[in-house]
C-alpha cells in the first residue's frame, strides 16, 4: 500500500492519558532531534531543496519548520503552566518558511537548536504533574481549548510526521 504523501504516518489520533502513553510521547520528544538528523544524513544540497511532495515544502524548509514549530510549542507549554488558559498566538507557517533565517541558514543551525530545545522541553515535561497535563490553552485557529496532554500528543506526532516526510521522499527517490 502506497503511503499518503501528505500524511505518511496517518493523521494525529488523540489518546487518553496513561503513564505508558506518556512514556511513549516523552521518548518521541527526546529522540526527535537524533531521528531528524539521521533522516537527512548524506543528503546533498539539491536533495535538501527537493519538496517532499508536489506542492510541499523542501527538506530544508521542513527542518527549519520543526525548529520554529517546536519553539512555539515549548513557549505555549510554559504559558499554560504559568497562566490561566492563555490564548496562544497563531503564526503563518508558510510565510515563516520563506523568511531569511530559513532561506539563508543551513539546516544544521536548526538541528542544533532542536537538540537544545528538546533537552529543555523534556526536562519540563518530565517534571510536570498529572494535573499539569490537564491545564489548558486557547487556540484561536482551532477555536477551542487544548490540554497540555493533547499538546504533548500533537507534538510527539508532529516530529514523527515530518521525519516520515523525509524518509518517504528518500524511499521514493531511491536516495
Amino acid at each position: 500500500m502506497e503511503k499518503d504523501p501528505k500524511y505518511p504516518i496517518g493523521k494525529y489520533e488523540a489518546q487518553t492519558f496513561s503513564e505508558l502513553q506518556k512514556k511513549k510521547w516523552l521518548a518521541d520528544i527526546q529522540f526527535l532531534p537524533n531521528e531528524l538528523e539521521q533522516s537527512i544524513e548524506n543528503l546533498d544540497e539539491a536533495q535538501l531543496h527537493t519538496p517532499y511532495r508536489n506542492g510541499g515544502w523542501t527538506v530544508h524548509q521542513l527542518v527549519h519548520h520543526l525548529a520554529d514549530s517546536h519553539m512555539n510549542s515549548f513557549i505555549r507549554f510554559k504559558l499554560a503552566l504559568t497562566e490561566e488558559n492563555p490564548t496562544i498566538k497563531p503564526y503563518e507557517e508558510n510565510a515563516w518558511s520563506e523568511t531569511a533565517d530559513v532561506t539563508k541558514e543551513p539546516i544544521n543551525v536548526s538541528i542544533t537548536l532542536l537538540y537544545a530545545l528538546h533537552k529543555r522541553w523534556l526536562t519540563l515535561l518530565q517534571n510536570m504533574s498529572d494535573a499539569d497535563f490537564e491545564k489548558t490553552l486557547f487556540n484561536p485557529q482551532r477555536r477551542g481549548q487544548l490540554t497540555l496532554w493533547e499538546m504533548l500528543g500533537i507534538y510527539a506526532w508532529h516530529g514523527k510526521h515530518h521525519v516520515a516526510h523525509i524518509k518517504t521522499l528518500k524511499e521514493n527517490k531511491g536516495w
